[in-house]
């Protein structure tokens, strides 16, 4: 999907991760609901870059734009 995100049954139970790492995108998702800033969750995870922290974004976006969402009333 992009360069940054892979999937690997072996990681993190397969959950999409940032390649190389063992960071989750939901925690950088978890983090940006929560307040964090770009410059905040490169601080907290020094070994991002600002392009994988976007890419996690850009995989999210891409993610809920594929699936139908159901809101309740």
């Amino acid at each position: 999907m992009n360069q940054w995100i892979v999937t690997d049954p072996d990681i993190c139970g397969g959950k999409p991760t940032i390649k190389g790492t063992r960071i989750m995108v939901r925690n950088i998702l978890g983090m940006m609901a929560g307040g964090y800033t770009v410059e905040k969750t490169l601080a907290a995870y020094p070994e991002l870059t600002q392009e994988m922290v976007l890419g996690a974004l850009e995989y999210a976006a891409q993610v809920i734009d594929e699936k139908q969402v159901v809101c309740g009333r």
